[in-house]
């Protein structure tokens, strides 16, 4: 790509990359690095007419909560309610391939409970905290 002084990367992060979540610490910590990584990479090629996507997909229909990992290493073998009633594969498939061709900068991909925790994150950390939180005690 910079050989060619052009290309588009088009990176599938997860809104868990901006917002923490309790009990998902690895997840969000791998998608936390991909979106510092990316934003760093955009500013380093953007002279060279590269381009960065960062696409955040929300709660997406797919088989991650079923085949994740427990503490101690075992398949958890469960469902997630949240993922469970996420929009579809192909649905959130479309939207990507629609704000790649826009050449976007970054894009939210879900529902309007995830869009409200990007915004929350950033305007009321403590308030989304705290709903977070409450959650894991429930």
């Amino acid at each position: 790509m910079i050989a060619r002084r052009r290309g588009h990367f088009v990176v599938v992060t997860s809104v868990l990359g901006r917002v923490g979540m309790p009990n998902r610490s690895s997840y969000c910590a791998s998608k936390f690095a991909l979106d510092g990584f990316f934003r760093a990479l955009r500013l380093e090629v953007s002279s060279r007419d590269i381009d960065v996507t960062l696409v955040m997909p929300g709660f997406v229909r797919t088989n991650i909560a079923h085949n994740a990992m427990t503490g101690d290493g075992r398949r958890a073998g469960a469902d997630d309610p949240d993922i469970v009633n996420g929009m579809s594969p192909e649905a959130c498939a479309d939207r990507i391939f629609a704000a790649a061709s826009a050449r976007r900068r970054d894009v939210y991909v879900g529902g309007m409970k995830e869009r409200a925790a990007l915004v929350a994150s950033r305007w009321a950390p403590r308030v989304l905290d705290s709903i977070l939180q409450a959650r894991v005690r429930r």
